[in-house]
């Protein structure tokens, strides 16, 4: 005998959203696809800082001062802390909308717009919104089928509306918008501050040595530990890793204190729209560099929207067999069955539409009968045979 038995399989949100974004620890964790340059990030920060610790760190905490290693740190786990933040957080995805959503606004555009004639190009989908006496432009998205609010843009490689969209950065592995951007910002900085440290530090060091047992033996030293090493080949590796580092990270954490400072994006900044053949005024500015920096960097951070880890269910149906147990004095069905026998006995293991059992006490008083007495036939039913 075979039964259906319903079960309730639980589904998270996530696994469900569009886009190529890649979800961990069941969703809680949200980055892009490629995510190859984000862990040469990580090596270059891990590997530059534990050369720094292993070696130079020692040498300069006993000659010059114990604070060194220590302020080394501080910076080493607050730039860890932030990229993680930026890399592995919603940046500001947008939902796409629904597909009753998406015909509702459709029917609002073809009645805003009217029929266009065939062969003619359809009027751009955007609609007129006004911010601080400016007139800001919504732009129609038609992957996403929503008008994107102010400042959000299309990521390509997300393929996520994210709203106020800076950038994608391909070294933190994520899109940089409205709810990343003050700790991408702050990744960038403190990253800028160790990069100086440990390059500065670095000339010390060799600096120390060399007035201790000369420059041409401070090249030829080896640590203790790794004989075969040459001491100076790694302090010259962390220097010209610090060195390259230096030009684009200080120079990005510069342009990206510009942008903050003006209350600006480095996608409106690109496409040139505050600062264009119009000339037109930032709507978003306040005119003055501290609230431009207090609301980027203190505003309030609003909530993800996604709901990433919401339950979706979903109900599959699995067949089970298994045999009911009869007792000693029970006795097997007939092998022959009358029509509506065999009718009663079908819809008896139907699982989908079970038969109600109807009782005699539940039966009218004239349908009623004792188990030994045959059915009499109505009156009604011989006046319709003749």
């Amino acid at each position: 005998m075979s039964v259906m038995v319903a079960r309730k399989k639980v589904v998270r949100k996530w696994e469900k959203l569009p886009g190529r974004n890649t979800f961990c620890c069941d969703g809680r964790i949200m980055m892009a696809r490629q995510k190859g340059i984000f862990y040469l990030t990580l090596f270059l920060i891990l590997g530059t800082c534990a050369l720094f610790f292993a070696f130079e760190c020692r040498y300069l905490a006993v000659q010059l001062s114990p604070a060194i290693p220590v302020f080394a740190a501080v910076l080493f786990l607050f730039a860890m802390a932030t990229l993680l933040r930026t890399s592995f957080s919603d940046p500001g995805v947008i939902p796409r909308a629904l597909p009753d959503e998406a015909a509702f606004i459709e029917m609002e555009i073809e009645a805003t717009n009217g029929t266009v004639p065939q062969g003619q190009r359809p009027p751009p989908r955007i609609k007129n919104f006004q911010i601080n006496n400016q007139i800001v432009k919504l732009k129609y998205c038609y992957t996403c089928k929503i008008f994107r609010p102010p400042r959000a843009s299309h990521c390509s490689i997300c393929d996520n509306c994210v709203e106020r969209f800076d950038h994608h950065c391909p070294w933190v592995g994520n899109c940089v918008g409205k709810r990343n951007y003050r700790y991408f910002y702050l990744f960038i900085l403190s990253l800028s501050l160790l990069t100086i440290y440990i390059f500065t530090f670095n000339i010390v060091y060799v600096a120390l040595k060399s007035l201790k047992i000369g420059f041409l033996n401070t090249l030829k030293e080896t640590p203790g530990t790794y004989p075969s090493i040459s001491l100076t080949v790694l302090t010259v590796l962390e220097v010209l890793i610090c060195f390259f580092t230096l030009w684009s990270v200080v120079g990005l954490t510069g342009f990206h204190t510009f942008l903050v400072a003006l209350n600006q994006t480095t996608n409106e900044d690109i496409k040139g729209s505050w600062t264009g053949k119009n000339r037109v005024q930032n709507p978003y500015s306040h005119g003055n560099i501290v609230k431009n920096c207090c609301e980027v960097l203190c505003g309030p951070l609003p909530p993800s929207v996604l709901d990433r880890r919401g339950i979706l269910q979903q109900e599959e149906s699995t067949a089970q067999e298994g045999s009911c147990p009869r007792g000693p004095g029970t006795q097997e069905p007939p092998a022959t069955q009358g029509p509506g026998q065999a009718q009663e006995g079908h819809s008896a293991l139907s699982p989908q539409v079970p038969a109600p059992s109807v009782s005699d006490t539940e039966m009218p008083e004239e349908k009623q009968r004792t188990p030994g007495e045959l059915p009499v036939p109505s009156p009604d039913a011989g006046r319709a045979e003749h």
